[in-house]
């Protein structure tokens, strides 16, 4: 019973830091397609711009989830995902 809880605390500490580390590379495909200045409206750039920064607060303070959701609608709109 040891060994099973044991192992599930690390498959999920393990999870959580490969899930984390996904973050840069998704701010990083934003930050390059915002470079090639693609066909948005003033708002969907603005809230490409938004998403993208409220990603980087939240891996910054840990909050993985909710950077990824963030991330994922900005890839959505600039229709990189």
């Amino acid at each position: 019973m040891k060994y099973l809880i044991t192992t599930a605390v690390a498959l999920l500490a393990l999870g959580g830091t490969a899930f984390a580390s996904s973050c840069p590379r998704h701010m990083a495909a934003i930050d390059a397609a915002l470079a090639k200045n693609p066909q948005l409206s003033a708002a969907e750039k603005a809230e490409v711009t938004k998403l993208r920064a409220d990603g980087e607060a939240f891996h910054k303070a840990g909050k993985h989830q909710e950077s990824m959701d963030a991330l994922e609608k900005a890839e959505k709109i600039l229709k990189i995902n």
